[in-house]
C-alpha cells in the first residue's frame, strides 16, 4: 500500500462562502468537483485509481475504498464518471485528499455574476450530425416504432466548438454553477487530456444509509424569457399527452429496477415539475428503504443505467438504433457522474447538459426522446434548446 493511501482525506468545510470557495479553487487536470442540491465536493491528486479489469465495477470501487480506510484514509470516497456504453473505459479515482462545504444553493456569494471566459473571442461551431440529418434519423426512428420495433429512442446530437485559445474551464463552471446552484455542477476528468463539465439537472440515484432516493425526469420544454409565456408552457408540460407518456415510460423503469432492493418505495402517482435556466422538465420524486443496507449507491446506480430517459426501450433495441444514428462515440455523455464513500453513501446523476473539453475543442451533447408521435421538428428545436444551458456558459450562440 503506498503511502498516499495512508494520509487523510476528508476536510469539512462550514464558513459562510465555503462553497464557492471550493468552486473558485477547482483546477482542471488534477481537480474533481461535484456540487449537489446537498453539498459541495472538491477532490484534488490521486491516491489510487479504480482499476480497469474484468471484475463488477461496483467490487472493483468497493475493494478500493475499503484498501483506503484499512490503511488509515479518513473518510475517502470515489469520484469520477461512467461512460454510456457498457464496454467503454470509466473515469473513477479516489482522490488524495476531499474537501466538504454545504450546497451552493446556500452560499450567499453564489449570487454574484461570474464574467465570461477571458480570452476568447469567437468560436467556430459545427454541428453533427446537421439538423437535417438529425431531423431524418428521428423520422426513421420514428418510423420504425410505429411499425412496433421499439417504443422509445433517445437521439442525440453535438456541437463541435473550436476556439483560438484553450478554453477557460474554472470559468465556464462557475457559470454553469451560477447559473443553476440547486441543480447538479461537475467537472472531472474523463481521459487523458480531457475534462467532462457540465450542469444537470437529473439525479440518477442517491443513497443515504438505508434510504435511497431517484428524480427521474422525461418529457420537456424551453423557458420562455416572457413570464406568461413561460408559465403556458409549464401548464402546457404537464398536460401533454406525448410528454407525460414519455415521463411514466421512465419512472415505470425506475420502479422495476429499484423494487428488487427495497422494503418499500413510494411512487407518486403524478409528475411535478423541475426548472432549470433554459428547461422545463417533468419530474417525479422516487423514494425507497432498502432491504439491505449494504447495498452501495453505486450497485443502485449501475441497476437503473441506463434508464429510458438517456436510452430508451427496450434498452438493447435502443442501444442499437442509437449506434446506428448517431455519427458520434457518446463517450461519458448520458453516462453518470457522481461519488461514493466507503459506507456505500453516494449521489450519482446522469451526464446530461455538459461538454467534453479537449485542449482547444469543446463537444457539447443534447439528445431528445423519441416516440412514436414525435416529430423531427419538435425533436431538433428541443435539442437546440438544451444547448444553451452549456452555449450561455462559454459564451457562443448556435
Amino acid at each position: 500500500m503506498s503511502a498516499s493511501l495512508r494520509e487523510p482525506t476528508a476536510t469539512p468545510l462550514a464558513s459562510p462562502g465555503a462553497a464557492t470557495a471550493l468552486l473558485d479553487a477547482y483546477s482542471p487536470g488534477t481537480g474533481r468537483f461535484i456540487a449537489s442540491p446537498h453539498r459541495t465536493l472538491l477532490g484534488s491528486g490521486t491516491a489510487a485509481d479504480v482499476p480497469h479489469d474484468t471484475r463488477p465495477l461496483t467490487w472493483r470501487v468497493r475493494a478500493l475504498l475499503d484498501a483506503r480506510r484499512q490503511a488509515g484514509a479518513l473518510a475517502p470516497v470515489v469520484m469520477g464518471s461512467v461512460p454510456f456504453a457498457p464496454d467503454a473505459p470509466h473515469s473513477l479515482v479516489s482522490p488524495h485528499s476531499v474537501q466538504w462545504a454545504p450546497p451552493l444553493r446556500e452560499d450567499p456569494l453564489i449570487a454574484l455574476p461570474a464574467p465570461l471566459p477571458e480570452g476568447v473571442t469567437a468560436w467556430q461551431v459545427r454541428e453533427v450530425p446537421a439538423p437535417e440529418r438529425y431531423g431524418q434519423a428521428v423520422a426513421e426512428a420514428v418510423m420504425r416504432m410505429r411499425s412496433g420495433e421499439f417504443t422509445k429512442v433517445v437521439l442525440a446530437r453535438t456541437l463541435e466548438l473550436t476556439s483560438p485559445d484553450e478554453p477557460d474551464l474554472p470559468a465556464m463552471l462557475s457559470r454553469l454553477a451560477r447559473r443553476d446552484p440547486v441543480g447538479y455542477t461537475f467537472a472531472v476528468p474523463s481521459g487523458p487530456g480531457r475534462t467532462l463539465i457540465g450542469a444537470s439537472p437529473e439525479l440518477l440515484v442517491a443513497r443515504k444509509g438505508g434510504r435511497l432516493t431517484a428524480n427521474p425526469l422525461g418529457g420537456s420544454a424551453p423557458r420562455s424569457t416572457d413570464l406568461a409565456e413561460d408559465v403556458r408552457r409549464a401548464a402546457a408540460l404537464l398536460e401533454s399527452p406525448k410528454d407525460l407518456h414519455e415521463h411514466a415510460v421512465v419512472v415505470d423503469a425506475v420502479r422495476e429496477a429499484l423494487a428488487p432492493f427495497c422494503i418499500c418505495l413510494e411512487v407518486p402517482e403524478r409528475p411535478t415539475l423541475v426548472r432549470t435556466a433554459a428547461m422545463w422538465h417533468l419530474s417525479t420524486t422516487v423514494t425507497g428503504e432498502l432491504a439491505d443496507p449494504g447495498v452501495t449507491s453505486l450497485e443502485l446506480a449501475s441497476a437503473l443505467h441506463p434508464t429510458p430517459a438517456v436510452c430508451g426501450t427496450p434498452t438493447d433495441v435502443a442501444r442499437a438504433v442509437i449506434a446506428e444514428s448517431e455519427p458520434f462515440e457518446r463517450g461519458p455523455y448520458t453516462g453518470m457522474v457522481g461519488w461514493q464513500d466507503a459506507d456505500g453513501d453516494g449521489e450519482w446523476v446522469v451526464t446530461i447538459r455538459c461538454a467534453e473539453a479537449e485542449g482547444r475543442s469543446l463537444r457539447l451533447f443534447a439528445g431528445a426522446g423519441v416516440v412514436a408521435v414525435s416529430t423531427p421538428e419538435a425533436e431538433t428545436a428541443e435539442t437546440g434548446a438544451k444547448f444553451r444551458t452549456f452555449l450561455d456558459a462559454v459564451g457562443a450562440s448556435l
